[in-house]
């Protein structure tokens, strides 16, 4: 059972991707007397392996309940 629906995991790798997509044009900076600073790559690839996983459970998840609607049936034969 996934911790999360689906939705809520998508938007949350999604921002963990953008926040990798952002390290890639300087970790940090100053402008004036005021400075940034990002969190580092190796932390933002945790979140985003974390999220993925996530992601790709709730997937998995909602494949087994098709899977497991379906109705089978069995006829018992003497031998």
């Amino acid at each position: 059972m996934p911790l999360y629906k689906l939705e809520i995991a998508q938007a949350h790798l999604d921002s963990w991707l953008a926040a990798e997509l952002a390290l890639s044009t300087g970790q940090s900076y100053s402008i004036g007397t005021r400075s940034l600073t990002r969190v580092n790559l190796p932390d933002v690839m945790t979140q985003i392996k974390y999220w993925q996983k996530q992601v790709d459970d709730c997937n998995r998840s909602s494949a087994g309940l098709r899977a497991r609607s379906r109705v089978r049936r069995y006829v018992p034969t003497d031998l």
